[in-house]
C-alpha cells in the first residue's frame, strides 16, 4: 500500500489569512513605488543583504562588504570555504528565474550551485541518515534516505496543483525541505531559496527582498518554529513566523525607499510621515549614540532610531568613507571610535 499524496498539516486560520491579507497591502505599496522609480542599485544591494545574511545562518563568517566585494569581482581576504560559499549562492540567484519550482531537476541543480566545491554529493539526494543537532541536543531525525525521492516528488507534486496563496505554499515548501533534509548539507540554505523563488515566481520583485536578513536576525525564534513545528505535526508557528519574517522585510524595504529617494520627494515625503511620522535620523544623531555608546550594534542602532537595520549601515559606511567614524576591532566583539 503506497503512501497517500502530501497535503499539508496547516489549518488555513483567520490568524494566518490576516497576516497574508497585510502582506499583499504591503507589497502593493512597494512593488507600485518600486515600479514608479526602478533602483538597480537598491536591487543589487538587497541580493548581498540576502546573500550575506543567508550564508551568516550558516555561520559564514563574511561581512557585507566583503560579499559586495565578491559580487564585484574584487579578491577578498578569508576563509576559502566562506568565499566559496558566497560565489556559489551568487550563481544560484542569478539561475533563480530559469527554474520552476515544481521541477525536481532544478532542484538538484540548485542544490548542486550552492554546494559546488563544499562537498562531493552535489545535486544528488543524500544516501544515509541525518539528524540536526543544536549543540549536543538532536532536535531532527530526518526521514529515511531511502524515502527522500519520494517525499520530494509528493511535495513538488502538490505544489504543481494546490490554489494555496504563494506566501502560504512558500513557507510550506520551506518548512518541508527542512523536514525531509534531502541533501547531506546545505538544506536550510536551498529551503529559503526555494522559497524566494516560489515567492518571485508569484510577484517578480520579491526576488530581491531579503528575506533572509530578517531571519537571520531572528534566528532563535526561527529555529524554535522549526522545532514547535515538528513536535505538535502542525506547521502554524513555522508558517506564521515566516509570514511575519516577510512581512518585515517589506516594511524594512518601504523604510529603506523612504531612506534613499531624493529629499523633498513624493516618495519620501510619503513613506516618512507613514511609517516613522518623522524625518530620518541624522548622521550626527548616529555618532552622538556611538560616542556614549561605543559596541552599539547596527541592529541596536536600528532599533534606536526607527529605521531598518540596511539603513543604519549605509549610514555607518558613509560616515566611515568621511573619516568621521572607525571600527576598531572585529564586529562581532569590536566597538565604534567618533573621529
Amino acid at each position: 500500500m503506497t503512501d497517500p499524496p502530501y497535503a499539508p498539516p496547516l489549518a488555513l486560520s483567520q490568524a494566518l489569512l490576516h497576516q497574508v491579507a497585510a502582506i499583499c497591502n504591503a507589497l502593493g505599496r512597494w512593488s507600485a513605488r518600486e515600479e514608479a522609480a526602478p533602483s538597480p542599485r537598491l536591487r543589487r544591494e538587497n541580493r548581498i543583504h540576502t546573500i550575506q545574511a543567508s550564508l551568516a545562518i550558516e555561520r559564514n563568517s563574511l561581512t557585507l562588504e566583503q560579499v559586495s566585494a565578491i559580487v564585484a569581482g574584487k579578491p577578498v581576504i578569508g576563509p576559502t570555504r566562506d568565499i566559496q560559499e558566497v560565489r556559489n549562492a551568487i550563481a544560484a540567484y542569478e539561475a533563480l528565474p530559469r527554474w520552476d519550482p515544481a521541477n525536481r531537476l532544478h532542484l538538484l541543480e540548485a542544490h548542486g550551485l550552492l554546494m559546488a566545491g563544499l562537498i562531493e554529493r552535489v545535486g544528488r539526494f543524500r544516501a544515509g541518515g541525518v539528524g540536526i543537532y543544536r549543540g549536543s541536543e538532536l532536535v531532527h531525525m530526518a526521514p529515511p534516505a531511502a524515502r527522500v525521492p519520494g517525499l520530494v516528488d509528493d511535495l513538488l507534486a502538490w505544489l504543481a496543483v494546490t490554489d494555496w496563496h504563494p506566501l502560504l505554499t512558500s513557507s510550506v515548501v520551506h518548512y518541508e525541505l527542512e523536514f525531509i533534509h534531502p541533501f547531506s548539507d546545505g538544506n536550510g540554505r536551498l529551503g529559503r531559496l526555494w522559497q524566494t523563488l516560489i515567492l518571485s515566481r508569484w510577484q517578480p520583485l520579491l526576488a530581491w527582498l531579503p528575506i533572509e536578513e530578517v531571519v537571520r536576525d531572528r534566528q532563535e525564534n526561527y529555529y524554535a518554529s522549526l522545532g514547535a513545528a515538528d513536535q505538535s505535526g502542525d506547521l502554524t508557528p513555522f508558517v506564521s513566523f515566516m509570514l511575519e519574517a516577510i512581512g518585515s522585510a517589506l516594511d524594512q524595504a518601504i523604510q529603506q525607499q523612504a531612506s534613499s529617494a531624493p529629499p523633498g520627494s513624493e516618495i519620501s515625503s510619503e513613506i516618512g510621515s507613514e511609517i516613522t511620522g518623522a524625518p530620518a535620523p541624522t548622521p550626527e544623531r548616529i555618532l552622538e549614540l556611538l560616542s556614549a555608546e561605543p559596541r552599539l550594534s547596527a541592529r541596536l542602532l536600528a532599533e534606536r532610531l526607527g529605521l531598518s537595520s540596511r539603513a543604519v549601515e549605509k549610514q555607518l559606511a558613509s560616515l566611515q568613507s568621511a573619516g568621521r567614524l572607525q571600527r576598531v576591532g572585529s564586529t562581532r566583539t569590536g566597538h565604534w571610535q567618533v573621529l
